[in-house]
């Protein structure tokens, strides 16, 4: 759906989920060595994990219970220079030795032993059970120690990768044309540089190397299962095809339902900066209401789109809990009987139980990281589209612009934000090196569309702007702005310290004495003689603590500063009140000395004294003159200075 020209991110295409791991390749490539390095931890770990239940195995077998189906007899090897143990011997003479220090004793007569004397006769049995445990203590530990590594590798790794995307998402970003600005909402794209990116980021740390190791160690598991009894492997295998199955089910439904999540945040988001950004508007025209039932359907969109993930995680997981209750039902009853029978060990069957439980762990991981692997998915279609789209031409070198310039001209242009849509049509006219010209006309008539296509941040669909007689489109866009200061109605100005503000290059300063001249100039003598820090006060967000002159009168001082061939004015004055515009008038006057200039002209009293006027009225150039020539035509700027000496507004 298009609303406005911006493409809604429902419009995304389902791409398949290993097109867009293969696009994040060239991100992880740099950091290989890394990724190799958690990847053999991983199959360390795997190895930790897998041996816990077979060192519990061989412990039961061999030293706890090592006597499967119970036979008559048994070989323990005892310590005859034991007293206790003697004194067992000369009360049992039918015990056989077998040298050695080896007795076959029988198990009557074993269970006949007191405790204390019964620990005494396998103490070479206590001694290996000791020994299991250490081995099952020291598998524990480095299994801490092995985890620890392979976390603290995947953070460097997962904080490495998103760094370099931040940075190309960014880069990019900066790099795209002023219409993808327009079409897409602040409060998205700033979901993109951050949500997006944190998620893609827990994906590397969680999912990546995780979900290697739950692979290997499903694989282990099954290995270990068939090597244990492969009967019992037989039973566990009605099991897991079913939920192999639901895996399956869970996947394909999760991914709409994040999807169709990640879009609600964004949504909301988006109208979070626009409501913020326009509060005061909001206020003044008592629009609160329709505010909060804007944000309250994107509220209940967005719980409507988290229950339906809540409802998918709600229904598999107790279905893996129930596979895993029934396998583990399957296998005690089968199990059992095979102990009972002496087909096999109670180590085996202990050992079974605990792969087991295992097994569906790593099934109930890789849902759980699924549901990273899919928001991160969501997350990354949405910055491969940011990604995709083409770089602004100003990105492609051109020439330079070479001698000053001379004369700019407008050529048969024409020009439309959207594609039938015209905002200009057939504009042609000329400028000469230090001339004025005033661009007047109804609100929406094209004026500001004039300047922008002067600076390229957009480029005519018809017609040539020539400089000097060179096309501007063969221009460097880059060294053609650096040529040019802009003045606008409302500064934009950074948080930062003025001079931060001002200087065009902060690390070749102009000498103070140039500086503080341009100040002068500017009409910004308060930086130098009211601030107490002077250049370095902090600004914060809009240029607070300043007022709305100040703040104009800073970005004077910045055009003069950066001392521009061409110079762009749009209304510097609409938003003081008249001391300050007085100030402010002053200044552009001085600024605007020997320099060409286009000034946009809300107000038709700033143009009075310009070279040329040209009377923009739907796209076109009705009228152009100066002030005395257009009031003798009695034309349109004759009827629209009327209109202002008697109501005090320009005809929208």
């Amino acid at each position: 759906m298009r609303r406005g020209g911006y493409i809604e991110e429902t419009d995304i295409t389902q791409s398949k989920d290993y097109r867009l791991a293969g696009r994040l390749i060239p991100f992880i490539t740099p950091h290989r060595k890394l990724l190799a390095a958690a990847l053999l931890l991983v199959i360390v770990l795997t190895v930790l994990d897998l041996s816990i239940p077979w060192i519990t195995k061989e412990a039961l077998d061999r030293y706890i219970v090592p006597d499967p189906g119970r036979p008559e007899t048994r070989m323990i090897a005892v310590d005859t220079s034991d007293p206790a143990v003697n004194r067992f011997l000369l009360a049992h003479p039918e015990l056989r030795s077998k040298g050695g220090g080896t007795l076959a004793i029988p198990r009557t007569a074993l269970d006949k032993a007191d405790p204390e004397t019964r620990l005494r006769l396998r103490a070479a049995d206590i001694n290996g059970a000791v020994k299991a445990a250490l081995l099952l203590l020291g598998a524990l530990f480095f299994n801490f120690l092995f985890g620890f590594c392979q976390t603290f590798v995947l953070e460097i790794m997962g904080q490495r990768i998103i760094h370099d995307l931040r940075l190309a998402l960014f880069t990019h970003i900066r790099k795209l044309p002023v219409s993808w600005y327009h079409r897409n909402p602040t409060g998205r794209v700033v979901t993109r540089l951050t949500g997006d990116v944190e998620n893609l980021r827990e994906m590397f740390t969680s999912v990546i190397t995780f979900v290697f190791k739950d692979i290997f160690l499903l694989a282990g598991i099954l290995a270990m299962l068939i090597i244990l009894d492969y009967r019992l492997a037989a039973v566990t295998l009605i099991v897991i095809p079913v939920a192999v199955a639901a895996a399956i089910g869970f996947a394909r439904r999760s991914r709409s339902a994040f999807r169709d999540l990640r879009v609600r945040i964004a949504e909301i988001n988006a109208h979070l900066a626009e409501t913020i950004g326009g509060m005061s508007v909001i206020r003044l025209f008592a629009r609160e209401k329709e505010t909060d039932a804007a944000f309250r359907h994107l509220s209940d969109r967005h719980y409507d789109a988290g229950m339906a993930q809540v409802r998918i995680f709600a229904l598999f997981m107790p279905v893996i809990e129930v596979l895993n209750a029934t396998a583990l039902g399957l296998i005690i009853f089968y199990g059992g009987y095979r102990v009972l029978g002496g087909f096999a060990s109670l180590g085996v069957l202990v050992a079974y139980i605990s792969y087991l439980r295992m097994f569906f762990r790593p099934i109930r991981d890789i849902a759980e990281k699924y549901n990273i692997l899919q928001n991160a998915f969501s997350s990354a279609e949405r910055l491969f589209l940011i990604l995709d789209t083409p770089m602004a031409d100003d990105e492609k070198p051109g020439g330079d612009p070479g001698a000053p310039i001379h004369t700019i001209a407008f050529d048969d242009l024409s020009f439309g934000y959207t594609d039938g849509e015209p905002v200009l049509s057939n504009v042609s006219f000329a400028a000469k090196k230090g001339e004025t010209i005033a661009i007047v006309g109804p609100t929406g008539a094209g004026k500001t569309s004039i300047v922008s296509l002067l600076v390229r941040f957009w480029d005519p669909q018809g017609g040539t702007i020539r400089v000097n007689g060179r096309p501007l489109a063969e221009l460097d866009p880059q060294r053609w702005r650096s040529r040019i200061a802009m003045v606008m109605q409302d500064p934009f100005l950074f948080a930062g310290t003025i001079r931060e503000n001002i200087l065009p290059d902060p690390d070749r300063p102009p000498a103070p004495e140039a500086l503080d001249a341009a100040l002068r100039q500017a009409g910004c003598g308060f930086v130098l003689d009211r601030l107490d820090q002077g250049l370095d006060t902090l600004l914060t967000e809009g240029g607070r603590p300043l007022s709305s002159g100040e703040r104009q009168l800073l970005s004077i001082a910045r055009a003069f500063v950066k001392n521009p061939e061409l110079l762009i004015l749009d209304e510097a004055t609409s938003y003081v009140d008249s001391v300050s515009e007085s100030e402010i008038q002053a200044a552009l006057s001085r600024l605007m000395e020997n320099r060409t200039t286009f000034l946009i002209a809300h107000r038709l009293s700033t143009a009075r004294h310009a070279h040329r006027i040209l009377v923009v009225k739907k796209g076109r150039i009705a009228e152009s003159g100066s002030h005395h020539e257009l009031m003798g035509k009695k034309g349109l700027y004759f009827r629209m200075q009327q209109l202002e000496n008697s109501t005090g507004h320009v005809p929208s």
